[in-house]
């Protein structure tokens, strides 16, 4: 990990979807470089100890939201903006799968699990961003928006990941954030997003514990030879959301150890 340091100094960051395991190292990172922080689920307990993990309830306070609801939305950004003074950064890492629901290929997708997965993953993305937007327009300054996608969005696998709506969801939250590039780079709004490879987290703890994907992750995200860790997508962060990439704009990142350029084995 690397050393405190100030590459986000006073930088104002909402973080949505900012407890579970790629949020909360994501939060750790942005603090160690300086920057102050609303964390933002739809879990009070996860929240607490979101909060007390990060032990810096000076730059740090947790506010609950559900991401899909318009008005919870508009109300975390009051709170949020209330407490920074102010907002710079704008990262979505909120999603979930939607296997449970009924998410899976194409012809077996339940008409719920279509649409709870764009939800969660997709409708979450639009209003949070949406926000965002508004008030960088309306205060007439540059900002910072990151959203969190997935190379699944475009380097499909579908012998272990054949998730439909989910692969839609990721798909259309890189067209949103390419979109908004280009609409409002002439503002000073940057939005790029971050395409995860199979990362170690609590919500891939199905795929990354079954012997067969492990096997099969170690020549498809060959340079880990198996799951990435949170950090590397929190380190990824640090750089897209500072005046390092001031002059990137409509990136797609992909974090991912190799995936989309490497073909990946099956083990029989």
């Amino acid at each position: 990990m690397s050393q405190q340091g100030s590459r986000l100094a006073a930088r104002r960051c909402l973080l949505v979807g900012g407890t579970g395991g790629l949020g909360l190292a994501t939060a750790r990172r942005f603090l160690e470089e300086g920057a102050r922080l609303v964390l933002a689920g739809h879990e009070v307990q996860a929240g607490r100890s979101a909060e007390q993990a990060l032990n810096a309830a000076d730059r740090c306070r947790f506010v609950l939201v559900e991401a899909t609801q318009p008005e919870s939305v508009q109300q975390l950004f009051v709170e949020a903006i209330q407490f920074l003074g102010g907002l710079d950064v704008l990262y979505h890492l909120a999603g979930a799968s939607g296997r449970r629901y009924g998410d899976g290929p194409l012809h077996a997708c339940t008409d719920e699990g279509w649409q709870h997965t764009l939800s969660v993953n997709l409708t979450s993305v639009f209003l949070t961003n949406r926000a965002a937007i508004r008030h960088f327009l309306s205060v007439q300054q540059p900002g910072v928006i990151l959203n969190l996608a997935s190379v699944l969005a475009w380097s499909p696998a579908p012998h272990f990941f054949n998730t439909c709506a989910y692969a839609a969801a990721k798909g259309g939250i890189i067209s949103l954030s390419r979109l908004a590039a280009a609409s409002y780079a002439d503002r000073g709004i940057r939005v790029n997003v971050l395409a995860p490879g199979l990362i170690d987290t609590p919500m891939a703890s199905r795929a990354v514990n079954d012997p067969a994907i492990a096997a099969y992750l170690r020549s498809k995200q060959p340079l880990a030879q198996g799951a990435g860790r949170s950090v590397d997508c929190a380190e990824a962060a640090v750089f897209l959301c500072s005046e390092e990439s001031a002059f990137l704009t409509g990136v797609v990142l992909p974090v991912d150890g190799g995936w989309c350029v490497s073909e990946g084995q099956y083990c029989q």
